[in-house]
């Protein structure tokens, strides 16, 4: 068997509601091992990008571009998890000529966000941080934890430390707002129509699997890949989400 060599294509990668490109660390490590390009970005007012955050997904997808664009990243496979999720589904339908790919991790269309948790993310953020980091494990403690699974615990901090990156306001409240408010994925999902990857978690609390249900239909040349865990799905099936991003490059993309 021929050994795989991946293209100078990167995989470029995008994180959820208050978190940062650490989130892929994971996956970036195993991938960039296993020989392919990753690009994990942080968006403004997270990890080491400057605050404000931006206010809408559609000003993230732009955001988006541009740093592809200075990097002289001419083309890309793009994925996203969560908030992620729609900033690369949004992305990928304003300029899909230039997407390969499209990689959607614990997804849904329209993403709404209950009141309560809006109203307190403004509030009392560390307990919305407390509701989101509940919500968005299946297992807290599971009795044999996968490698490289990561606790709620850790979690928890990296959201707290996006939240001090804007001393101004609640980043996990502007980033709940931008999904919440984003109603282009029905026309986006249209505009993109290309190979998609879903990668769900089947105990999501946070996106529920019967949410993607519509967006998958919406997406015929897709593939889904059911993980057993909940919204952290990078986290708590840390190996398996890198395997379905591999496996799906490689076999679907045709890119090895």
């Amino acid at each position: 068997m021929s050994a795989f060599h991946p293209p100078p294509l990167p995989l470029v990668l995008i994180h959820g509601a208050g978190g940062d490109a650490s989130v892929w660390a994971v996956q970036t490590a195993w991938l960039t091992q296993r020989g392919w390009t990753v690009l994990a970005l942080d968006l403004p007012a997270h990890g080491a990008t400057p605050a404000p955050p931006l206010p809408s997904i559609e000003r993230m997808a732009e955001w988006v571009w541009a740093q592809l664009d200075a990097r002289g990243i001419a083309a890309a496979v793009l994925g996203g998890h969560s908030m992620g999720s729609l900033v690369a589904l949004q992305a990928a339908a304003r300029r899909p000529a230039q997407v390969r790919g499209l990689a959607l991790l614990a997804t849904a269309v329209p993403m709404r966000v209950s009141k309560k948790l809006l109203q307190l993310a403004q509030d009392d953020p560390e307990q919305a941080i407390d509701n989101v980091v509940r919500w968005s494990y299946a297992q807290p403690e599971p009795d044999t934890p996968l490698p490289g699974w990561q606790p709620p615990q850790a979690y928890r901090q990296l959201l707290l430390r996006q939240q001090a990156n804007w001393a101004d306001g609640s980043v996990l409240a502007s980033d709940l707002a931008a999904c919440d408010r984003y109603a282009g994925g029905d026309a986006a999902a249209r505009a993109w129509g290309g190979p998609t990857l879903f990668v769900l978690g089947e105990f999501d609390r946070m996106t529920p699997l019967a949410q993607t249900a519509a967006l998958r239909q919406a997406l015929p040349h897709s593939r889904t890949v059911l993980l057993d865990c909940g919204h952290n799905l990078m986290a708590e099936a840390p190996h398996a989400v890198a395997h379905a991003l591999a496996d799906w490059m490689e076999r679907d993309l045709a890119l090895a």
